[in-house]
């Protein structure tokens, strides 16, 4: 079985398959009856035939049937009827069709989830009573299944057959059957997570009957565990139990049952298809009978279940359905190809070169001038696909415009297809409208079926007529329209239009030949086709044949069958005497066609269309032919104002008269006036000028589905202008009448999700409703594009005010329409999987390859050096952090030979220095894992590079190889093997925690040398680390373990642990118990794990049940700091790490708890702590272990005290990680250093580190960043009494130790600077930072001061490392150069007290410092601060072996500290890292006030629990700003992506890296000379302000001045002016907007507008910014500019003011006198009085009022008489002189 995602799986069924069928569920199977099925005398109760399995590991369940019987009770029971075979199985609806081959029925059943009462039926047969055989059959049927499944099938079993294969399967499969450790039979829950091939055997289908993947009786995990369950015969309990069924079928139809069936009729095809009006039909198939049957079926009202109709038969060989154009091909038995819509007959199908059944009877091939293309054969189906050895032949389109290429092409290549009786044999492999014809010599023919219309102007009217039309008439008109469009050498996509008109007019009982403007139609030289035939193309011979041709013609018989008899019952001989009476009369309409009574209807939807196109700015070439049909339909029915609408929208296109056809009085009557038809037209254009007036509008009526962007325009703009928020959630609209003929259930449904608006994201303004809004409904930038610039303003507008603060939190699609790219990819991105997806492409640079190959890889060749250079731009310190921290290159030796060194001792001496180097070298790993911390997304297909860990020197001058193996010095022994663990670790911390990575690819990588297992092992930690080791099986942690390979098992053991940081999860605690002795059972077996794998598991337990408070394991650790040596010397080498082990996990399982640990206040946990502090008498061991401390050790005898200098580190520790953070006083002055010498000479010094840390972080809210804090902690005796080192001679003193005091001074210093790094670890404090700094620079004094060796120099070393650590805890990450010196400088001491541990400190602090390459930081919370102290803890080993105070391993827990900080913004366009201005803000705390703080980014941030906002600050970037007090989901998931946040720049604007100073930006060249704005501004310089490639053509070819321009000088000016302030105001897109308008009115001034369209546009945006909401959001937002330039405004308003007032000066007003009286006027002045009308809102002349013009004596009369025609008073005073008849008119 394959699934989606590419995984297979193998399952083993009990049974043969007959026949699988995919559900939307899973899969459903067939068992297939085998020949000797139980005879009928037989007890058995029959098997279920037909199973369903829903994922590929769960079992096979039987499927339940639910029938209903005549009474109205349904029968719920397995489907066990061998004779029900299934037919056909479809997913939407979810239905099955099956055939009886007994009773030869088919029957449909709705495919569903079973319901818990009927699984509860079939399961206990209760409404039965319970009877005993029921019983006994449920049982049986599991019974027998389960008596497979142990392969003892009884002889009578059907299933003989299989159990042969059964058997072998067992023989592969038996230990697991036999064995069924509890865990394998969780294994199906396990392994649909892992890989799918897991264990294939242990589930073959045999017993997964055992293990049901239900849990619904309780009694399967008894029977799971039971320990008996493992022998063969002991399967009893599960006899019982039955398997619960999952899907159920559920009767829907079943055919009626004739007494003539047939035996076998099943049905060979089954489809669904639906007819061109959306109704569906499944029809099937009857090839025995020749039958096609087809049923309707439609969704119930309440959408719950299907109801079918009853069946049609359409007599067929083959049928297969057309998709696309909703019809269905079906071959008769005569071989003849029909087209159906539904169950209505389209016509023959006609494919040139196969000769029509009916000639190749008569005559064997057809002459070529037998006119083959008659009206009734649809479009020889373009594209004709021969068989594969044939001549593919060209389409046949364009060859049948041409009758010359005819003859040659058509009739001459095609004889392959003449072959004597070649028929259509059968039809296959339907796809959207092609289909694959199987000829019967074996060929195979591919055509396509031609649309219904390829036009859109066609698509859009067929489809509203369609919906105002019923069904049966609309059917009927599209067959019809479909047989004249799809006729042979159909036309082409222009005349498809008048094909369209044509048709349709006479449908509705027009005769387009006689009308004038249809008459001179072109259709390529044919006639009308509807009542023509076309002309047959010329030829020499014509043929009788042609005549019998059209007769027998589909046509002729459509004509006399459909549209007469069907709607007025005439016979044919009536029918044409009609015809001959119609051509007698003059232009009247035909009332007796199919549309003639919805004419009305018609006109209005089609008028509802025009309007709907005048919103699409590309259709404008369909709206003047549209217009045409219009306006003759109109004046037809008589409809002025419709008239005079359009005529105001195309004045040259409407003439005021024209050819009326009457309509006879008496037929109007016939004419069916929809309720929706209004005498005024709506106008689109009017609706919106009225709203932005502030006038109410009636309604505006729109088409579901077909007016959508009527519909979307409505809405916004009474949602934006008028500011009704209702109507976005509402369904219904004040707004709108939807306009229906009867409840369509398709559009309804639609229409409801349409709607829905989703309140999630935050909107706060109308602008950001209107957005959101239309990102909802599916509104894009390209529709918006398509709007004219007048309605598209107001969105615009809209657009511009989000874009300016948008919120963090809005989906994608509503980003990309307010233009913020940067923000939709943040959007797409934070959704997409995270494989290595774009985001990691964006920031890895490629490395150059020529300088890496020839060298060694150092293991840092995979950091993202583009990120890198940005944040440390100004110098190289990352390649000296690279050459610091590399550790795959020889090292230099660099000795001098003295005379008197024999060449033997200079060897000697060559190779010790070279000794003291490699103590260096082998501490590196660990820093350069920190350096490249996730920095690599490793290849599937590959091992991980690790980099060799190179011992070697060369010496120079000659570069000789020094090497250690000589065998002249001694080296110690496995002196590498920790180094090559820390050098695996770093390379498996390079992987990134987002790739991909698999069990398997893990296994992949072991090694093959065995030297090489300590890396692996290190390997395998790291991969714990970053959360990988999760996914490696068990088992093969299970072989690891099993190695006993000691450095594999503290790696694994750690990895795990980390892995599984605080979840308690039991596995991983079995695991670790069996390493820890005291976790065991005292009765078990001592099992012998080495020490430092005892450490391990001990910490292990730690982090696993980190801040868990977990009391058994609280108790257990607590007795193990201090375990006593044991008696045969076991558990006595060092003690130390172990002691400190178990105080560290104490403390981590009690994180933070403080005082509130519940529950364990009997265990005295400080109490008991502080006694291992500072030691005194041993308790009584308590507890189950007692018995292995009775006898003391024969070899340590430490008395019955504790031994301090073991418990001390591990419970100060332990004290310091439960009460951190909790200001305890109390246990804080337990910690704090003795104040007397006395009691100073009791404690180690290097303890008082440990203890001043411990108070400092328990009293953490006391730390202050200053050195005088720092010497608060020393006690006064120390202070007044050491030596302050720089003196030369010492104060004697008798009674002071002064060693002590100054070993205790420093210790106790650098323990307070520690807890300052803890305090302020990853914050970058300033004066936290200048405090350290100064105390470092202190002790490296003191290291050269001449006294040092009082105080030791080796005190002085570890001080200045903790200290240098605390620093780079300060500034981690953020590769500070002073840091960076102190390391350096210290990377070059090599010799005296520099050893292993020391090099490891420094160069850890060097790693941290440059944490992850700058990507990471360090966090302060608990859990970090408990990992940080396990892997900074201040004592380091002496040499590269030394875990006896700490385990090495444990440094690498670095990792679950650090967090990723860094914010990468990237430039959404060039796709590259950038700089940009963060203003970040900090929440108020005790310390400081909310304060605000700026911040170049790339940058890392501050923890994200300080922060309040983030911010992208302008100018150059647009500004965005993230929220944290919502949540810091969106930023904690940015930053785990690499940190990358997109960013856009403005227009005009450069980068901070083109341009540091902001000198060069557009808006600063252009402020010296202010005056001459669009003048100063060079189109040659736009390119460097912005990246659209539209401004940049734009600017290049019409703002460039060329030589002698004369007249274009200004409008070059006005074309720079405008582009520089689209680009300055950030309104790219209005540049379009402004030259639309600039051309309008150079056109109108010129007197040649020829559709007002423009000046429409013009007006609403001047309504619009004159409109009462504009003004009142300018003073919401003063700072906002205008939109539009507020100058450009006024001028264009002017000058059309002027335009018109001359030309009513120079006769204009005549003109517009005889419109309003209604008087014919001049044609050329036509154009001009519309666009006069439109602008000044003129009202139609059957509006004026009925009083008459001329009555008025005064303009107040006039005012008054006007008001209810809401005329502007501009426009009236200029229509005044002519309505009161003043000569002078009244311009203003």
């Amino acid at each position: 079985m394959h699934s989606i995602e590419g995984k297979d799986y193998i399952a083993s069924l009990p049974f043969q398959v007959a026949n699988v069928w995919p559900t939307k569920y899973g899969l459903l199977f067939e068992r297939s009856a085998s020949s000797h099925e139980v005879p009928p005398g037989s007890p058995r109760e029959p098997l279920p035939t037909m199973f369903s399995m829903l994922h590929p590991l769960d079992e096979i369940t039987p499927l339940v049937c639910k029938s209903g019987s005549l009474f109205g009770s349904s029968r719920v029971q397995y489907v066990v009827d061998h004779a029900m075979k299934i037919v056909f199985l479809n997913t939407d609806p979810s239905i099955v069709m099956t055939y009886d081959a007994v009773q030869n029925v088919h029957s449909v059943w709705t495919l569903r989830r079973v319901k818990s009462e009927e699984e509860n039926v079939v399961l206990k047969f209760s409404e039965q009573g319970g009877t005993p055989q029921n019983v006994a059959t449920s049982s049986s049927l599991t019974a027998h299944l389960r008596s497979l499944s142990k392969g003892d099938s009884p002889v009578t079993s059907p299933f003989q057959n299989y159990s042969s294969i059964h058997s072998q399967s067992r023989s592969t499969s038996s230990p697991s059957l036999h064995s069924r450790s509890p865990s394998i039979s969780n294994m199906a829950a396990l392994s649909r997570a892992h890989s799918p091939a897991l264990g294939v055997h242990s589930f073959s289908g045999v017993q997964r009957f055992n293990i049901s993947s239900h849990n619904q009786s309780p009694k399967r995990h008894s029977i799971s565990h039971s320990p008996n369950s493992n022998s063969n015969g002991s399967f009893l309990a599960p006899e019982t139990e039955p398997i619960v069924p999952e899907l159920c079928i559920d009767h829907l139809w079943t055919e009626t049952i004739t007494n003539i069936r047939e035996k076998n009729s099943q049905a060979s095809k089954v489809f669904i298809t639906s007819d061109l009006c959306g109704q569906k039909f499944l029809c099937f198939l009857v090839e025995s009978q020749l039958q096609l049957r087809c049923v309707k079926f439609q969704e119930s009202n309440d959408k719950t279940q299907l109801i079918f109709g009853s069946v049609t038969n359409i007599p067929a060989k083959d049928a297969a359905p057309v998709e696309k154009i909703d019809t269905m091909l079906v071959l008769e038995g005569s071989g003849n190809l029909v087209l159906y819509t539904g169950v209505v007959r389209v016509g023959k199908v006609f494919i040139p070169g196969l000769p029509a059944p009916s000639l190749t009877m008569s005559n064997t091939m057809p002459r070529p001038s037998t006119p083959l293309d008659g009206v009734s054969t649809p479009k020889p189906l373009s594209k004709l696909l021969g068989s594969l050895d044939e001549v593919v032949l060209l389409s046949p389109v364009p060859e049948l415009r041409d009758s010359s290429k005819l003859h040659d092409s058509l009739y001459n290549e095609d004889c392959t297809f003449q072959q004597l009786g070649t028929y259509i044999h059968s039809i296959r492999d339907p796809v959207h409208n092609r289909v694959t014809l199987e000829l019967s010599n074996g060929s195979m023919v591919r055509i396509t079926i031609p649309e219904i219309a390829t036009s859109e102007l066609v698509q859009t009217c067929l489809q509203a007529i369609k919906f105002i039309l019923p069904k049966e008439i609309a059917v009927q008109m599209l067959v019809k329209w479909y047989n004249v469009h799809s006729a042979p050498g159909g036309p082409s996509y222009h005349s498809e239009w008048n094909l369209f008109v044509t048709c349709l007019m006479n449908m509705m009982g027009y005769n387009t030949d006689r009308l004038a403007w249809t008459r001179n139609f072109d259709f390529e030289g044919s006639l009308s086709p509807v009542i023509a035939p076309k002309k047959a193309r010329p030829s020499e011979t014509g043929s009788d044949d042609d005549w019998e041709y059209l007769l027998n013609s589909d046509y002729h018989q459509n004509v006399e069958s459909h549209l007469l008899n069907r709607s007025l019952c005439l016979s044919p001989s009536e029918a044409s005497q009609m015809k001959d009476e119609d051509f007698s009369q003059n232009l009247s309409l035909d009332s007796s066609t199919l549309l003639f009574t919805h004419i009305p209807a018609i006109f209005f939807v089609l008028h509802l269309v025009y309007e709907e196109l005048k919103l699409n700015t590309l259709m404008g070439e369909g709206i003047c032919s549209l217009v045409e049909l219009l306006v003759q339909l109109a004046r037809d029915l008589k409809l002025g104002p419709y008239v005079d609408h359009y005529y105001r929208d195309y004045p040259t296109l409407v003439r005021t008269t024209g050819q009326v056809c009457t309509i006879d009085p008496g037929q109007t009557g016939f004419m069916h006036h929809p309720s929706f038809f209004t005498s005024e037209p709506p106008s689109i254009y009017q609706w919106v000028s009225s709203c932005l007036k502030g006038e109410g509008m009636p309604p505006y009526p729109y088409l579901p589905g077909i007016c959508e962007r009527s519909r979307l325009v409505v809405l916004s703009i009474a949602l934006y202008i008028l500011g009704d928020e209702s109507l976005v959630s509402d369904e219904s609209s004040q707004y709108l009448t939807r306009i229906t003929i009867a409840p369509q259930k398709l559009q309804v449904e639609q229409e409801e999700n349409r709607f829905s608006f989703r309140h999630s994201t935050s909107v706060s303004s109308l602008a950001e409703r209107l957005v959101v809004w239309m990102t909802n409904v599916g509104f894009t930038l390209r529709d918006l594009e398509t709007l004219p610039f007048g309605i598209a303003l107001p969105i615009r507008d809209a657009i511009y005010h989000c874009r300016e603060q948008p919120a963090s939190d809005w989906p994608e699609a509503v980003c990309l329409l307010i233009g913020r790219q940067d923000l939709s990819k943040q959007a797409c991105e934070g959704n997409l999987p995270k494989g290595k997806s774009s985001v990691t492409q964006v920031l890895s640079s490629d490395v150059p390859s020529g300088t890496e190959t020839e060298e060694e890889d150092d293991g840092m060749n995979d950091m993202n050096h583009e990120v890198m250079s940005l944040i440390w731009s100004e110098d190289l310190r990352v390649q000296d952090v690279r050459r610091l921290l590399q550790s795959a290159h020889p090292v230099r030796v660099n000795v001098v030979q003295y005379p008197e060194l024999s060449d033997h001792e200079f060897i000697e001496e060559k190779e010790n220095r070279l000794l003291q180097l490699c103590q260096r070298t082998m501490a590196l790993p660990v820093g350069r894992g920190m350096f490249t911390l996730f920095s690599y997304h490793p290849v599937p297909t590959e091992p991980l590079p690790i980099p060799k860990l190179n011992l070697t020197g060369r010496a120079p001058p000659r570069n000789t190889t020094v090497d250690l193996n000589s065998g002249n010095i001694d080296v110690p022994p496995n002196m590498t093997s920790w180094a090559s663990f820390h050098n695996g670790v770093a390379a498996g911390l390079k992987i990134a925690p987002a790739s991909q990575i698999d069990s398997a690819w893990i296994v992949y990588n072991k090694p093959k040398h065995a030297e090489l297992a300590n890396e692996y092992a290190g390997f395998l930690m790291a991969l714990g680390l970053n959360g990988h080791l999760t996914k490696l099986a068990t088992l093969n942690i299970h072989d690891y373990l099993t190695k006993g390979h000691e450095m594999t098992s503290i790696g694994l053991l750690l990895g795990v642990s980390a892995a599984k940081l605080g979840t308690m999860d039991m596995s991983i605690t079995r695991l670790l118990s069996i390493h820890i002795p005291a976790l065991l059972p005292p009765t078990s077996t001592e099992l012998d794990v080495p020490h430092n794998v005892q450490v391990a598991a001990v910490v292990g337990i730690g982090l696993v049940y980190q801040g868990t408070a977990h009391r058994h394991t609280a108790e257990v650790l607590l007795a193990e700091i201090g375990r006593p040596p044991g008696p045969e010397m076991e558990y006595c080498t060092d003690r130390e790490s172990y002691s400190l082990a178990a105080g560290l996990a104490l403390g981590m399982v009690c994180l933070g708890h403080g005082s509130n640990l519940i529950g364990m206040s009997d265990l005295n946990v400080p109490e008991q702590l502080y006694q291992y502090m500072v030691g005194g008498h041993r308790r009584f061991q308590t507890g189950m272990h007692r018995e292995k401390h009775k006898s003391p050790s024969y070899q340590i005898k430490e008395g019955d005290t504790i031994n301090v200098d073991v418990t001390c580190p591990g419970a100060t520790l332990a004290l310091a990680m439960i009460y951190l953070k909790t200001n305890n006083r109390s246990i804080a002055d337990w910690l704090r250093a003795p104040d007397t010498m006395y009691l100073l000479d009791f404690v180690k010094p290097e303890f008082l580190l440990l203890r001043t840390l411990a108070r400092c972080l328990i009293l953490w809210d006391d730390i202050l960043p200053n050195s005088k804090w720092v010497d608060s902690n020393v006690p006064q005796i120390i202070r007044e009494n050491s030596i302050s080192l720089s003196e030369i001679e010492l104060p004697c003193s008798e009674d002071l130790n002064l060693e002590t005091l100054s070993q205790a001074h420093v210790y106790i210093i650098a323990g307070a600077c520690l807890s300052l790094g803890f305090r302020f670890a990853g914050s970058e404090n300033l004066s936290a930072f200048n405090c350290l700094h100064k105390f470092a620079k202190d002790f490296m004094t003191y290291l050269s001061a001449p006294n040092a060796s009082v105080t030791g120099p080796h005190n002085l070393e570890t001080c200045l490392s903790v200290v240098l650590l605390s620093l780079a805890m300060v500034m981690a990450g953020s590769g500070n150069l002073k840091v960076l010196q102190l390391c350096r400088f210290l990377h070059m001491k090599t010799g005296g007290e520099m050893n292993y541990g020391f090099h490891l400190a420094h160069h850890m602090a060097l790693g941290l410092l440059f944490l992850g390459g700058g990507r990471y930081s360090l966090s302060t919370s608990n859990s970090s601060i408990a990992a940080l102290l396990c892997a900074l803890y201040p004592h380091f080993p002496a040499h590269s072996t030394d875990n006896r105070y700490h385990l090495q391993a444990l440094r690498h827990l670095y990792v679950l500290a650090a967090e990723p900080r860094l914010l990468v913004p990237v430039d959404v366009d060039t796709n590259t890292p950038c700089y940009a201005l963060l203003e970040v803000t900090y929440k108020g705390t005790q310390w400081y006030e909310q304060t605000k703080e700026e911040l170049m980014a790339p940058t890392l941030l501050p923890e994200l629990h300080l922060l309040k906002q983030i911010k992208v600050k302008g100018p150059r970037y647009w500004e965005l700003l993230i929220d944290l007090s919502k949540g810091t989901q969106h930023l904690k998931s940015i930053l785990s992506k690499d940190g990358v946040l997109y960013v856009k720049l403005r227009a005009g604007q450069l980068s901070y890296k083109e341009d540091p100073m902001g000198w060069q930006s557009l808006l600063a060249q252009t402020v010296a000379n202010r005056n001459s704005e669009a003048r100063a501004f060079k189109p040659e310089t736009i390119s460097a302000f912005t990246s659209d490639p539209a401004l940049l053509s734009f600017a290049e070819y019409f703002c460039k001045p060329t030589v002698n321009m004369g007249q274009k000088q200004e409008i070059l000016d006005l074309f720079s002016s405008v582009l520089y302030e689209c680009v300055t105001q950030e309104t790219p897109e209005m540049l379009p907007a402004y030259i639309a308008m600039d051309q309008a009115i150079r056109r109108l001034g010129r007197r040649e507008m020829s559709e007002t369209s423009e000046l429409w546009q013009i007006k609403l945006v001047l309504e619009f910014f004159s409109s009462r909401s504009h003004q009142e959001r300018l003073q919401n937002h003063p700072k906002r500019g205008l939109f539009m330039n507020s100058e450009f405004l006024p001028v264009v308003k002017c000058t059309i003011d002027n335009t018109l007032d001359q030309w009513l000066q120079v006769g204009g007003d005549m003109c517009v006198h005889a419109y309003l009286s209604g008087q014919p006027l001049e044609e050329s002045q036509l154009s001009m009085l519309a666009c006069f009308l439109v602008y000044h809102s003129v009202p139609a002349p059957q509006h004026l009022p009925p009083i008459g013009l001329e009555g008025s004596t005064s303009f107040a009369e006039l005012l008054f008489k006007f008001k209810q025609l809401k005329m502007p008073v501009r426009a009236l005073l200029r229509l005044a002189p002519l309505l009161l008849g003043n000569p002078q008119p009244m311009v203003m």
